[in-house]
């Protein structure tokens, strides 16, 4: 399932994973976070995983730093680059909510980093399950 935000497009992948593309050019704004906030409160009422493909280039205001992927069933994060200044403000961000504790991995997408990426939140996910048994 494929939700089109005027902004980005989630994508419900199995496994609960929601893969992220904001699209190119875009300042991410908090009212843009809320936005997708709501979308993933109504589809997801399980635990899920975000795969946060940075395959454009966009900008994140402050505000949205600090509120983004706050949601009680958000499990596991991936983030995947595709340039160094990407993985810089990656690392920043993951530096910036590191009083949330989140359960972060970030992968280069010009060495097979989407598809580590997913089998990693798989696993996460998978592992969640079996916990819960």
């Amino acid at each position: 399932m494929k939700h089109r935000l005027d902004f980005a497009y989630l994508t419900v992948l199995p496994n609960n994973i929601i893969e992220v593309v904001v699209d190119d050019g875009i300042e991410l704004t908090l009212e843009m976070v809320e936005e997708s906030h709501r979308i993933l409160k109504k589809s997801m009422t399980d635990c899920f995983a975000l795969l946060i493909n940075n395959i454009h280039e966009f900008e994140v205001t402050f505000e949205a730093k600090l509120t983004m992927a706050s949601h009680e069933h958000l499990k596991a994060i991936a983030f995947v680059y595709y340039n160094q200044n990407n993985k810089v403000e990656i690392e920043n961000l993951i530096e910036l909510r590191k009083v949330d504790k989140w359960n972060v991995k970030v992968f280069s997408g010009l060495e097979m980093g989407w598809q580590e990426a997913h089998s990693w939140l798989t696993h996460e996910m998978e592992s969640l399950k079996v916990k819960s048994n």
